[in-house]
């Protein structure tokens, strides 16, 4: 066998292992959608049980990349493509963990006063899901214009923030004895917003790999 034709196996294989990891995410975030709505205790504590699955995969990618860069030395649009997974793997572990983050802070509002769920969570969850689906449809296919409207999309969840933000401050106004539940949502947001900036870098990452430069959504 060729070494170009091992090259594109051990390739491949990478592919498979970020794809999964990807599937893995989405379905988090599709339980913390459930854990959100329901308080769900048993569903939060799934979600940080996943993650180590997450963290495992990732140090499975970066050993492999090593070792390919390593062994196979491969340059311009090859060497690309292995290093942008290396910074692909690292977000999307960064948002398995922002999704251990919020099932935590779900713990902790379980054990409070029930309050009202801000307006539009349900809605931002949806819209980091949705770009992290359209990620990893992106870096399946090279599809550059996919990826492109992934990071025009990080600007919608940071509305969303805004506007959820606000509404927490005016609920902490008028109801100072709830401001630790508040505060926990606030929190649950920053960490969405936070899944998207990483969803928008790993957008920004498949873009290099194509073009060989790197855009931005500033």
């Amino acid at each position: 066998m060729t070494t170009r034709k091992v090259y594109a196996q051990e390739l491949e294989a990478l592919h498979k292992k970020v794809t999964h990891m990807g599937d893995l995410i989405e379905e988090s975030l599709e339980m913390v959608i459930q854990a959100l709505k329901e308080m769900d205790r048993e569903k939060a504590e799934a979600i940080i049980e996943r993650d180590d699955a997450v963290d495992n995969l990732e140090r499975e990618v970066e050993q492999e990349c090593i070792s390919i860069i390593a062994r196979q030395q491969p340059v311009a649009t090859d060497l690309r493509r292995v290093t942008s997974i290396l910074r692909i793997v690292a977000d999307l572990e960064r948002i398995a963990d922002h999704c251990q983050d919020i099932s935590e802070y779900i713990l902790m509002l379980v054990k409070e006063e029930r309050v009202p769920s801000p307006d539009h969570v349900e809605e931002m969850v949806q819209k980091v899901r949705e770009m992290i689906r359209r990620t990893a449809e992106a870096f399946v296919s090279d599809d550059i214009e996919e990826a492109r409207a992934v990071i025009a999309s990080d600007d919608t969840v940071d509305d969303y923030f805004v506007q959820i933000r606000d509404e927490l401050a005016v609920a902490m106004k008028h109801n100072p004895e709830r401001i630790k539940q508040y505060i926990d949502y606030l929190m649950i947001i920053k960490y969405l917003e936070r899944m998207a900036d990483h969803s928008t870098n790993i957008a920004e990452w498949i873009c290099y790999v194509v073009t060989g430069a790197l855009e931005t959504g500033m």
